[in-house]
C-alpha cells in the first residue's frame, strides 16, 4: 500500500524542513483470518482444532480428543513415537501380505512360534536385549539432542535424501493406515484363525455369510477349537 505523504514545514536555521510520513501496515480483516482458518483440513468437518495443534506438524488434522499433546515436550515425543510405530506397522503389514501371497507363511501369526522351535528362547531374548537395546539407546540419545529420531548417529535417518514436507505427510498417512491395518489383521487372526488374504477371498466368495458380523457371532465357537 502506497503511503500518503504528509508535508510538514517548520523553521530551522532559515530553511524549511520537509518530512515524509511512513505508512502503518493495516491488520488483515477479520474475515480474511476466518477464511484462512476455515481452509484448514480437519479430521471432521466443522471440528475445531485445539490450541496446541496449529497445523504446522505433518498430518495435523486437529485430532487430539484426550489432550495428550498439550505439553510441548510430550508432543514432540508423541510425534516421533507415532512415526516410529507407523514405520514398524508398514513393514509388518507388507511382510504379512507378502508371506501369505507367496505361500511362505499362510498364517503369519504362527511364524514366530514355529520358527522359535529351532532356537533356544533365552538366546533369542539375549540377542534382542543387546542389539535392540543398543539401537534404542542411540535413538533416545539422538532425540534428546536433535528432537528427531533416527538410526545410530543419523538424526533423522535419511540415506536416500527424500526428507521433505510432502514425503513427511505421505509417511504419516501411510503409517496410520498401516497401524489400523495391523490391528485389523490381528483381530482377524483371533476371530477366524486365518490370514488377511484368506479372509478377503472368503468374504468375496460369500459376502453375506462371511463378514464381520458373522465372524463375531462365531467367535465363541472359534475360541473353543
Amino acid at each position: 500500500m502506497a503511503s500518503v505523504a504528509n508535508m510538514q514545514k517548520c523553521a530551522f536555521a532559515g530553511r524549511s524542513l520537509v518530512t515524509r510520513g511512513t505508512a502503518v501496515p493495516r491488520a488483515p480483516a477479520r474475515g480474511l483470518r476466518v477464511a484462512a482458518a476455515s481452509d484448514r483440513q480437519m479430521w471432521l468437518t466443522g471440528a475445531e482444532a485445539p490450541k496446541h495443534l496449529d497445523g504446522s506438524l505433518p498430518g495435523d488434522f486437529g485430532f487430539d480428543p484426550l489432550g495428550l499433546g498439550t505439553d510441548p515436550d510430550r508432543l514432540k515425543w508423541y510425534v516421533e513415537a507415532e512415526k516410529t510405530n507407523g514405520r514398524w506397522a508398514m513393514m509388518a503389514v507388507a511382510g504379512i501380505l507378502f508371506t501369505e501371497a507367496t505361500g511362505f507363511a499362510p498364517k503369519w501369526f504362527n511364524v514366530g512360534y514355529e520358527a522359535g522351535q529351532d532356537y533356544p528362547l533365552p538366546a533369542l531374548i539375549a540377542i534382542e536385549a543387546v542389539v535392540m537395546g543398543y539401537i534404542e539407546t542411540k535413538r533416545l540419545q539422538g532425540f534428546k539432542q536433535t528432537g528427531k529420531s533416527g538410526f545410530l548417529n543419523a538424526h533423522p535417518f535419511d540415506p536416500a535424501g527424500m526428507n521433505s514436507d510432502s514425503m513427511a505427510l505421505k509417511e504419516i498417512k501411510n503409517g496410520r493406515l498401516a497401524m489400523i491395518a495391523f490391528v485389523g489383521f490381528s483381530v482377524q487372526a483371533l476371530i477366524t484363525r486365518e490370514g488377511p488374504l484368506a479372509n478377503l477371498g472368503a468374504h468375496m466368495s460369500d459376502p453375506f455369510n462371511v463378514n464381520i458380523t458373522t465372524s463375531i457371532l462365531k467367535l465363541p465357537e472359534t475360541l473353543s477349537q
